[in-house]
């Protein structure tokens, strides 16, 4: 209690405001699972982003990183240190003319509505995603087999230092989802994109289209993190996607208490009311190990769990 007195009285002598006690990672995370985190603070600008992690770093305090908590799976013991959201100051979106900035914030689903409403076209394809700009460029993620690094300029990240840097298009290491930022503990702020200009009905049916589709393929009701195994570009163009391999090997339906692999979409886990972390990872690995024995594929993970002392591991890798 001493310890989290002392970083909340830091916290405050920086102006830093937006400051949460002993708040339920389930409520933080599109799973709706994870115990309790020490704190969870919520920036209001850059500088205070390089004022927390300043903070947390000279007090030696773990923290993490989020948006929107759709790619995490949090710990039933919750996390020993800081939740840092990036969230409600970043939600800014500018244009000019093809040229667009938005905060790590922003969900991008409401970017892609907003640039598409003026006609400028290039991420239809990331209209039904329910995440934030941040956490999408981090996973260089996308859909309809595009990702996001196919329009981003430059990213804005605040560094270990405090200092605020640039970084060119060109230097963030994006691959298919993937990009220097997973390895790296810069904090996505800003986003600039160059998009083109299109025809807006045209773009306004390609987004309905993509939402449709979600609707008929994805399950929508039951809390959910996305697709749980990485499409890698090799195996789906000699196999076809994680989901089919998963339903070929018969794992469509399996449980491990209330985690479910979704009868509707079998690279999506569900969970039915009460899932644990442990009842992921156990079939998780249940999973992978069917269909590397019926398929002969290791499946790898997009998600990350976050571990109650902070590390972030892969869910394929996690005991390893």
């Amino acid at each position: 209690m001493e310890r989290i007195d002392k970083i909340v009285q830091k916290f405050r002598r920086s102006g830093i405001r937006n400051i949460l006690e002993n708040i339920p990672l389930s409520t933080q995370s599109s799973w709706r699972i994870g115990g309790p985190a020490d704190l969870l603070v919520e920036p209001e600008g850059v500088k205070q982003v390089a004022d927390t992690i300043l903070i947390l770093t000279e007090l030696e305090v773990p923290y993490v990183v989020i948006g929107n908590g759709t790619n995490l799976l949090f710990d039933d013991g919750g996390l020993r240190g800081v939740i840092v959201k990036i969230a409600g100051a970043f939600s800014y979106i500018l244009i000019d003319g093809l040229n667009v900035i938005g905060g790590a914030g922003v969900p991008v689903c409401r970017l892609a509505r907003r640039v598409g409403d003026i006609g400028l076209t290039g991420i239809e394809h990331i209209v039904g995603i329910p995440g934030t700009l941040g956490g999408l460029v981090v996973m260089n993620g996308g859909s309809q087999r595009q990702s996001i690094s196919d329009v981003v300029v430059d990213v804005t990240v605040v560094k270990l230092n405090g200092q605020s840097v640039k970084v060119p298009s060109r230097y963030c290491d994006f691959s298919y989802r993937s990009s220097s930022f997973q390895e790296s503990k810069d904090i996505v702020v800003e986003v600039s994109l160059k998009l083109q200009r299109g025809d807006i009905d045209d773009i306004h049916r390609r987004m309905l289209e993509i939402l449709r589709n979600r609707r008929n393929k994805f399950p929508g009701r039951e809390p959910n993190c996305g697709s749980v195994f990485l499409s890698d570009p090799t195996t789906y163009k000699e196999i076809g996607p994680p989901g089919k391999m998963i339903e070929e090997a018969g794992c469509k339906g399996w449980s491990v208490g209330d985690a479910q692999v979704s009868a509707k979409h079998a690279n999506f886990i569900v969970n039915l009311g009460h899932a644990s972390s442990k009842d992921v990872i156990e079939l998780i690995g249940k999973v992978r190990q069917e269909v590397y024995e019926q398929v002969g594929v290791w499946l790898q993970c997009e998600i990350k769990c976050i571990t109650v002392s902070g590390e972030t591991v892969r869910l394929d890798q996690f005991g390893n």
